[in-house]
């Protein structure tokens, strides 16, 4: 691997998804990602703890041939949940992915692959990298609070007030006969379809969105969609009184479909959708790394 040193403005980044990982280079000195040096790559979740985190290596080394001689300040990843991120020990159990890698020190494994000092590793939630990455650079750019969510596979969410940005986790928080995350993820999306008229999507929120211009069920159940988050984002809004409320995730690709009735029951706070797409979990985990932050 490159030479590291802690005083280069250069970091080695990633954001590990549920069948994938998107990495590059973060550049701390314009905040932003060196377009030539990201890479996406397919992992099977579902494999080996060896598959899986050779699959991590080999899409970091990828990334350093690009970029011989380099100096970086080290790696920040961008991690899903159940984590412990400051010790950097996975805690990831009974989601269906991952499974391998549970209770492994995946900061020594990593450095032990990468030929890298640990403590030149460094982890953070993805909802919170996310959000943290649309406070630096994006969407809630000069907002002094800013309340944030992830929805895709699962529904992250973070809170960034004067620059710090922390996971907030309410996708844990009781809702119905459940837990917010089963009602705010893309499984309720297929399950409620299934529900109403006995059919499987297999193009998940995706393939909804392309019926909804013509499928008064696919409305249907993204204004449900809509009146869900209202009420499980009406408690934190009304705590924490954000300046704007931003929306990232694949579900927010469909957003004319739910945003406009979630707009009428916020209609006092600006809801804005994330603007760095992939990139917005890299800046935001880089970000551990920027010395001209006290938080981030």
């Amino acid at each position: 691997m490159q030479e590291n040193n802690l005083s280069s403005p250069k970091v080695l980044t990633a954001d590990i998804g549920g069948s994938h990982i998107t990495a590059g280079i973060c550049d701390l000195a314009t905040r932003t990602i060196l377009t030539e040096s990201i890479i996406r790559m397919d992992v099977f979740s579902k494999g080996s703890a060896n598959y899986i985190l050779s699959s991590w290596r080999d899409a970091f080394l990828q990334i350093l041939k690009r970029a011989p001689g380099m100096l970086i300040s080290g790696l920040s990843v961008a991690m899903p949940g159940p984590f412990d991120y400051e010790n950097g020990i996975s805690q990831i159990k009974g989601f269906n992915k991952y499974e391998a890698l549970y209770g492994m020190d995946i900061r020594k494994c990593l450095a032990g692959y990468l030929n890298l000092e640990p403590n030149y590793i460094r982890f953070r939630n993805d909802a919170e990298s996310t959000i943290a990455g649309e406070v630096l650079m994006g969407a809630g750019r000069g907002s002094q609070r800013v309340l944030g969510v992830t929805l895709g596979t699962g529904f992250g969410s973070a809170y960034s007030e004067n620059g710090a940005t922390n996971n907030t986790n309410l996708g844990a928080s009781p809702f119905k006969d459940s837990i917010a995350d089963d009602y705010l993820s893309t499984r309720w999306f297929l399950k409620r379809y299934s529900e109403l008229t006995g059919v499987s999507l297999n193009g998940g929120v995706r393939e909804l969105s392309e019926l909804a211009s013509r499928s008064p069920i696919a409305q249907i159940i993204f204004k449900e969609f809509a009146v869900n988050m209202s009420d499980i984002l009406s408690a934190p809004v009304k705590q924490l009184n954000p300046q704007v409320l931003i929306i990232c995730g694949n579900i927010a690709k469909a957003s004319e479909y739910f945003l406009p009735y979630l707009g009428q029951r916020f209609g006092s706070i600006p809801i804005k959708l994330g603007l760095l797409d992939e990139n917005a979990p890299l800046v935001g985990a880089a970000a551990l790394f920027d010395s001209n932050l006290e938080h981030a």
